[in-house]
């Protein structure tokens, strides 16, 4: 018998993957399901962007292996977007590391900080792609809670009071998904502060902070974060490109190389034609993100319509492609109306539990879905009662 390792066995499939295919099995074309429950952008990228990936493309000399750094142009663009967006200043050949897909950077950041037995902070509730990578890299995993009556904002004196000296790495992800939550610069100050103290890492997960905000943050923007911080982002939020799978870590050079060695034995640079594309889209000016938070903005008050109908309570005041909710009193599993939505009305929302017990009693609606399927959703939502 061939068995299979032991790192995989405390680790589920990722709930999607598994949920989404029962989601299909479900749809008709009479009676679609309305899936708001994944936060994929329906939108396409800028026409300029895709301009650029089919003239490079025709070209003949961008089809062989490319750099494991990423090409200088799509280096710089980021660098530039840096200075712009958060005024934070990158050396484009040493501080900066494309990589395929932010999501896969956090397996790479993994393997190249913790070993074996070293224990990992992670937001609960929180993305769950870092505990799962934790598992596999066979780390301990401790969960720093998050609370509605904290505004969902992190418990730095709750921290403080944890065994840090045995943390190796620390989950950050502001804005916050699934709550919207972007944290305050004093709190970001006293994590960095922390994490000199006790020779931590913070990996600052940020796809989402140029959607629905306009106060712009990096965690490299806090004095001194350089010494004990990187960041990860992507493309697949702020610029609709999530298939494209084009992200980035930043961070200094020591941190940054760390990286490139697990990631130069992983994967390869990416089509040359993809990098120039982004480079492309990073170049784009505000006017892009105005008119994307524009159609955004026009969803979520629709979303906010189909909540209410749910009877569930939320914040006016939420960052990224969602919105979280409480579910209404009298209902304590999200994950019983995430179902009776699903069969019933044939509406896909999110279950809050699957982000951590933190997210229990509570879902998660996505924007990325058009105006005509929210208000699909909401007249079928018509004679729902809570």
């Amino acid at each position: 018998m061939i068995n299979i390792a032991d790192r995989i066995k405390s680790v589920e499939e990722y709930y999607f993957s598994k949920k989404l295919q029962e989601v299909r099995s479900l749809d008709s074309h009479d009676f679609p399901i309305i899936n708001l429950g994944i936060g994929s952008p329906d939108l396409a990228p800028h026409a300029s962007v895709i301009q650029a990936l089919n003239d490079s493309a025709a070209q003949d000399d961008v089809h062989a292996y490319q750099s494991y750094r990423g090409t200088a142009e799509l280096r710089k663009a980021i660098a530039d977007y840096y200075t712009r967006y958060f005024h934070v200043e990158l050396n484009s050949d040493r501080e900066i590391l494309p990589l395929v897909g932010s999501k896969e950077g956090i397996m790479h950041i993994t393997q190249a900080f913790v070993n074996p037995g070293e224990k990992v902070l992670v937001p609960n509730p929180g993305y769950p792609t870092y505990a799962a990578v934790s598992n596999l890299a066979q780390a301990k995993i401790g969960y720093y809670d998050l609370k509605e009556e904290n505004n969902w904002q992190i418990d730095i004196e709750a921290i403080e009071k944890m065994e840090l000296d045995q943390v190796k790495l620390f989950w950050l992800n502001s804005p916050h998904m699934p709550t919207g939550v972007q944290y305050s610069i004093a709190v970001l100050q006293k994590l960095v502060v922390l994490a000199k103290q006790h020779e931590f890492l913070i990996v600052n997960d940020n796809p989402y902070s140029m959607i629905l905000n306009t106060d712009y943050q990096s965690i490299l923007s806090i004095d001194g974060a350089s010494e004990v911080a990187i960041e990860l982002n992507s493309l697949s939020k702020s610029h609709n490109m999530a298939g494209w799978r084009i992200g980035w870590c930043a961070g200094k050079q020591e941190f940054v190389d760390a990286i490139l060695k697990v990631k130069s034995n992983m994967d390869s640079g990416m089509f040359k034609p993809m990098q120039l594309a982004a480079t492309e889209a990073l170049n784009l000016g505000n006017d892009w993100f105005e008119s994307l938070n524009k159609i955004y903005h026009k969803r979520r008050k629709l979303a906010e319509q189909i909540l209410l109908k749910l009877g569930c309570s939320f914040s006016n005041n939420q960052q990224g492609l969602f919105l979280w909710a409480k579910l209404p009193a009298g209902h304590t599993s999200s994950e019983e109306l995430v179902d009776q939505l699903l069969y019933g009305y044939k509406v896909f929302l999110s279950p809050g539990f699957i982000f951590g017990t933190q997210g229990q009693g509570y879902i998660r609606i996505s924007l990325c879905a058009n105006e005509n399927q929210f208000k699909t959703a909401l007249d079928r939502l018509q004679n729902y009662q809570s």
